[in-house]
């Protein structure tokens, strides 16, 4: 069986893996740990757990509702709206939420008296802006899904009103809690390449996923969304703001829809994948494949719970929603490829790439200093010294071993990360425990936006906060 590069050098050794590994520098020195994060100086144990009302009980409220779960010291999920009679009453059950404080829509929270001490908005991206600005002038404090909002002006209004009203707002911003970003950003400030250069930064969206979520899925139509350079990588252009920790200042862009249009249709195939299409068995975006053979991304199912019962369940769902349909005849108009090259203050740039088609997925970043660079794929990162001619890796897997199973997951560990400084955030009422506020996360988006601008103009467009 093939054995992947961090696990030889984790079972070998660096010394042993580097001889064997095409690659890796010959000089490579020492294989380093990406260790637990020492506990922040300023966290201390809440009084009392941060009672939260959940805004969509789908796969990010799950995500985010779920610590509550774990550490019910910490938070309590007192309330959940959820049109969606199925996954409110899973939700309800899973938290013990008392009958009165179940809703079917984010409206309906936001007519009583507020009665929690802070809202999760986990709704789709086109209903983000609504409740956001309901719970600021009902006076709870909030984590917000990205991205914050459709449109620029929307964003800014939410931050004008969060600013008016001192509450805190955590953009979900994952990456910037994860430890491997963690400890590149501290390498990169730390002077060990020397002065930073410029980043190139690709984020593999693997073909799969890409199907799944922006052709078939939620996403597909980004007019009734968000623009995929939002929906799907506002965390990095949120993560290269975070690491070169200047303002960006011009951003120009390129990307469109290449393949998966009905001009690319095979022939034989036919508007849905289960209706005798001649090409199903070998497509590789086979809707029965993926969903019913392989029983893959059925996170977006609501399915019996019994085991026995979901096959059909799940025939069901190939029958009558977007996820049965061709790829090639999807009423979808995201982009499969986006480049954008950023200039930031001090004549830093930095390029994004983002990729449909690929076989992988987790996010590559190369570093480029005066005096160093940076290789890394989210699991390990290579650091070169040009003036020792000396590498070290650094190596995430560990740090996942090591680490409480309860802060393990999403995002590199960045999702649990998240929630606990949230609730710190809000049990001290400081805002500054969080690295990913309103106030922080804003310029990211306004990146996306202008990036879209460019793209549509082919003209290089001037980032204004």
């Amino acid at each position: 069986m093939p054995i992947s590069r961090r696990k030889l050098l984790k079972t070998l050794g660096a010394a042993s893996g580097t001889m064997l590994l095409g690659g890796f520098p010959e000089n490579l020195e020492s294989h380093n740990a990406i260790t637990l994060l020492d506990e922040n100086p300023r966290y201390k144990k809440p009084l009392k757990a941060v009672r939260a009302i959940t805004l969509g009980a789908g796969n990010r409220g799950n995500v985010y509702g779920n610590y509550a779960v774990d550490f019910p010291e910490e938070l309590d999920i007192v309330g959940v709206a959820e049109p969606i009679p199925l996954r409110n009453e899973r939700y309800a059950k899973k938290h013990n939420i008392a009958a009165e404080n179940r809703f079917k829509t984010w409206e309906d929270v936001f007519a009583r008296p507020k009665f929690a001490d802070a809202v999760l908005i986990t709704t789709p991206d086109n209903l983000h802006y609504g409740p956001c600005m309901a719970a600021l002038k009902a006076g709870y404090d909030i984590l917000l899904e990205k991205p914050i909002a459709p449109t620029e002006q929307e964003c800014r209004d939410i931050l004008a009103l969060a600013k008016k009203t001192g509450r805190i707002v955590a953009v979900c911003h994952v990456l910037r809690y994860a430890p491997y970003f963690r400890k590149l950003r501290e390498l990169i400030h730390s002077g060990a390449i020397g002065d930073l250069v410029s980043i190139q930064h690709l984020e593999p969206i693997e073909h799969i996923h890409m199907s799944h979520s922006y052709v078939r899925g939620n996403w597909h139509d980004r007019n009734a969304t968000t623009p995929i350079i939002l929906a799907k990588s506002c965390h990095d252009l949120d993560i290269l703001r975070w690491m070169i920790d200047k303002p960006s200042q011009k951003i120009v862009a390129m990307g469109g829809l290449k393949w998966f249009t009905a001009k690319n249709a095979p022939a034989g195939s036919t508007p849905r994948c289960m209706d005798g299409c001649a090409v199903e068995a070998t497509c590789p975006y086979s809707a029965m494949k993926i969903y019913y053979r392989e029983r893959g991304w059925l996170y977006v199912f609501d399915l019996p719970e019994a085991p026995e019962k979901q096959g059909e369940a799940i025939l069901e769902y190939l029958r009558n929603t977007n996820y049965g349909r061709c790829v090639y005849k999807m009423d979808n108009n995201q982009d499969d490829h986006y480049i954008s090259s950023i200039e930031f203050e001090g004549g830093i740039t930095a390029s994004l790439s983002m990729e449909a088609f690929t076989s992988y997925a987790g996010r590559r970043t190369r570093v480029m200093g005066s005096m160093g660079d940076i290789v890394g794929d989210m699991d390990t990162f290579t650091l070169t010294d040009f003036r020792t001619k000396q590498s070290v890796v650094y190596d995430n897997s560990r740090f996942l071993e090591e680490d409480s199973a309860k802060f393990t997951g999403g995002h590199g560990g960045g999702d649990r990360r998240l929630v606990r400084d949230w609730i710190q955030a809000i049990s001290q009422q400081d805002a500054s425990l969080l690295t990913s506020t309103i106030d922080t996360s804003i310029e990211s988006h306004i990146m996306g936006f202008m990036a879209e601008q460019s793209r549509k103009t082919g003209k290089i467009e001037s980032i204004q906060l």
